[in-house]
């Protein structure tokens, strides 16, 4: 390959990266643009420079091996190679895990328990919250300082990083990082996705 051929993060150091589609039910075997969800998200993270893993690995090989981890979401499935390799270069840098976030755009309300049963209450601001996508980068040291596998869950995994005493910092997810949930979702980014001409 000569320099004309290589992307941005083929110069960055190799990590290893594992798609998450446990305990998503079939959603993550949806087709787009005439793929699966698992095999789009399987394909960019192999794209971002990183090494896949598959679900045999043990903890304690993957923290031995001395090499930091991406972790991502299947159903974040047109997440581009340059924002994954961009996240792992970040916590890198800084030695944080780094995770992929969207901005929040639906109405979130407070709901309480009252009197007369569940009561709606203040409008939360939405520039002050984020939605979790993908991916989490973690580097090797923070790794190391953990029991066991983060949470398949990207945004438990990342509480539970905050609680044991990690910072977690945040880049924001291109458009076509957004997560989908449902058929329809998909459907949508299939269309925002699509090639043009």
């Amino acid at each position: 390959m000569d320099d004309a051929d290589r992307g941005p993060w083929d110069d960055v150091p190799r990590g290893l990266g594992l798609v998450l589609d446990e305990d998503r039910g079939a959603l993550p075997y949806a087709l787009i643009h005439g793929e699966a969800l698992v095999a789009c998200a399987a394909w960019a993270l192999g794209e971002s420079g990183v090494d896949l893993l598959d679900a045999s690995v043990s903890w304690e090989g993957l923290v031995e091996s001395g090499e930091d981890l991406v972790l991502h979401d299947a159903l974040c499935p047109m997440t581009p190679p340059a924002f994954l390799a961009a996240c792992l270069e970040h916590a890198r840098a800084t030695g944080r895990p780094v995770v992929g976030i969207r901005p929040v755009t639906d109405t979130v309300k407070l709901v309480a328990d009252g009197a007369a049963g569940q009561v709606v209450g203040a409008t939360l601001d939405r520039d002050a919250l984020v939605a979790v996508a993908s991916p989490l980068a973690v580097p090797a040291a923070v790794l190391a300082s953990l029991e066991r596998w983060p949470s398949s869950d990207l945004a438990r995994a990342v509480a539970d990083l905050t609680v044991a005493g990690h910072a977690v910092e945040t880049l924001e997810a291109p458009p076509e990082g957004r997560r989908v949930s449902s058929p329809d979702d998909v459907r949508l980014l299939d269309a925002l996705t699509a090639p043009s001409g």
